[in-house]
């Protein structure tokens, strides 16, 4: 399996909230990324609202109104409401996201919540929560939670509720994932919505709950946006009444 095949010498261990190297540049001390590389690799970038892709730079003089959409959101609006994300899946954050989510080092997520909670739109939409709403991560199917050893998604998820000091109820059993499908990494765009079609059920008894209130849906990564998007259109199916989407990176278009 791919986590055991990592070299352990690949993602040196950290102790988050400790002075240490810089996992990018190596200045010291740092606390996990030093200040200069997140300004200089987490720049804010326009993104479509509808799946947080990079957007060209808006040229209109500050006349348009509304969040911007690309071409394929305008024509069919995903699921969520709004899909934010923090910084581009690559250097650093490719490497840094791997050693999270493969390399067995679950302390990273305070880090990366941080980080996305400096993203634009993020915080506000922590803001507008209340106690009855809630805060979901993406599940993992079972033989992916053993073999991993923990959802990372959940990670983050727990992280950005705790900085945030959000209202709403971060919760791991709200969405399930009733069916274990094959890594999207491995499938062509085309084949990916397939993949994970039916994979997403909120728990029956706990529909009620749901009803009318507001959602985040976290994540790490988003890549072509099916596993989010079918995960999305599962809650929106059982009575959420606002999803926000919101990933740590994305990936640019194949």
């Amino acid at each position: 399996m791919f986590t055991r095949l990592l070299s352990p010498g690949l993602f040196p261990p950290r102790l988050p909230g400790f002075a240490s190297q810089c996992a990018v540049c190596r200045s010291w001390p740092a606390r996990q990324v030093c200040q200069p590389c997140v300004a200089r690799f987490a720049q804010a970038e326009p993104r479509c609202a509808g799946c947080a892709l990079a957007l060209p730079a808006d040229l209109s003089m500050g006349l348009r109104t509304g969040h911007e959409l690309c071409a394929a959101c305008a024509r069919q609006r995903p699921p969520p409401d709004r899909t934010l994300a923090a910084v581009p899946y690559a250097y650093p954050w490719s490497t840094l996201i791997a050693g999270y989510k493969f390399g067995e080092q679950p302390g990273w997520a305070g880090f990366f919540a941080a980080l996305l909670l400096k993203a634009p739109g993020v915080a506000q939409a922590f803001g507008m929560l209340d106690a009855r709403d809630w805060v979901v991560p993406m599940p993992l199917s079972l033989v992916r939670l053993q073999t991993r050893g923990f959802n990372q998604a959940w990670e983050l998820a727990g992280a950005l509720a705790r900085q945030s000091r959000t209202a709403a109820q971060a919760d791991a059993r709200l969405l399930l994932r009733i069916k274990h499908t094959r890594p999207q990494s491995q499938l062509k765009r085309e084949a990916r919505l397939a993949n994970v079609r039916g994979a997403f059920e909120v728990d029956p008894l706990r529909v009620a709950d749901l009803e009318g209130r507001r959602v985040l849906l976290v994540d790490d990564v988003m890549t072509s946006g099916a596993s989010l998007f079918t995960a999305a259109q599962a809650l929106r199916d059982a009575g959420a009444a606002h999803i926000t989407a919101v990933v740590l990176a994305r990936t640019a278009p194949a």
